[in-house]
């Protein structure tokens, strides 16, 4: 099979659509596939507003269709909604070509934080985007659900993994800050939440692991936290682990991966009871889900850093990469 795999998403950007991707990449290729990345780094990209490291391939949709025409994919799966995924789909539906999508990212709500315009629209465009998606992946039983009530059609489940390898119990050594170590990992933007975790009333330390246009602000308002920027591989896997508890802040996130890399590490996750976090933390053994997120960090202290490892290891690539390929739509040729 050769697969094109079309992505807004990709590296340099450090998220987990990007990390969920590369995986994909990666196994489709080890079960003797091949996979073509469509990706703005093969064209003339510039700066999203707002978010640099994202990059826009605007006018991708002159070049393209060339592209795939040469690449005679069997399978087209496309995986944002961004420039290089209208151009994308605009090609299928113009050669009756049929493909799938997948669903990564809450852009409706994002939208309505920044400019207050109506969900519903939002909403709209998105259904507009995938309505001809021979199958719709999502990644959690709640976002099935409520793209289901947004009137999406073809959805399907498709689960996601973490590397348990790489994600261990490394010790706590890698951070001498007092103790105990709320950490949070992630984009630092106005959705993800984090000025609320930073404005909780904990002990011990804060640690903010990541980048955004809103840390600027963030460190302003907050000077007592630590914030140590991207970190990424091995010294972001020991940070991780050295952490006592991972805070997750976010209310729009589909899935939230990296809650799956902080129980590998051996950490405990405090949430709100949204979803995202109810479709992860299914067990009351490895977090703590509360509207209440200081009563939920501190309860989550008293977990056990083991049995947060053994409840990630139920959650393996090669499942998501198996899935991913049952449900892709083979191409007539």
């Amino acid at each position: 099979m050769k697969l094109a795999l079309i992505s807004d998403a990709w590296r340099p950007q450090v998220n987990g659509v990007v990390t969920t991707l590369s995986r994909i990449c990666e196994g489709v290729r080890q079960r003797g596939h091949q996979v073509e990345a469509f990706t703005p780094d093969r064209y003339r990209n510039w700066p999203c507003p707002g978010y640099p490291e994202i990059r826009l391939a605007l006018g991708c949709g002159f070049t393209l269709p060339g592209q795939l025409d040469a690449y005679k994919p069997d399978a087209i799966h496309i995986a944002t909604e961004g420039p290089l995924g209208m151009a994308a789909r605009r090609y299928c539906l113009r050669r009756g070509l049929p493909f799938t999508t997948s669903f990564h990212t809450r852009f409706a709500e994002y939208v309505n934080l920044r400019t207050r315009l109506p969900l519903s629209w939002g909403y709209a465009v998105l259904r507009w985007f995938h309505r001809p998606s021979v199958r719709v992946m999502a990644p959690t039983p709640t976002q099935v659900s409520d793209l289901g009530a947004q009137g999406f059609r073809n959805l399907v489940l498709w689960s996601r993994g973490v590397d348990t390898e790489l994600f261990a119990l490394r010790g706590k050594g890698r951070i001498e800050d007092a103790r105990p170590v709320f950490i949070y990992v992630g984009r630092l933007a106005v959705e993800k939440g984090v000025d609320e975790f930073l404005a909780l009333d904990l002990p011990g330390s804060k640690y903010v692991v990541g980048d955004g246009p809103s840390r600027a602000e963030l460190e302003k308002r907050h000077p007592e936290a630590r914030f140590v920027g991207y970190r990424t591989g091995v010294d972001l896997a020991e940070t991780l682990s050295a952490a006592d508890v991972f805070v997750f802040p976010s209310r729009t996130d589909t899935f939230g991966l990296v809650m799956l890399e902080a129980l590998a590490a051996g950490v405990p996750v405090a949430a709100y009871p949204v979803p995202g976090p109810q479709d992860v933390i299914t067990s009351s053994a490895v977090g703590c889900l509360d509207e209440d997120l200081r009563a939920a960090a501190l309860r989550a202290l008293e977990l056990s850093g083991q049995d947060c490892r053994t409840f990630a290891q139920a959650f393996t690539w090669d499942r998501c990469v198996e899935q991913f390929i049952d449900y892709l739509a083979p191409i007539s040729r």
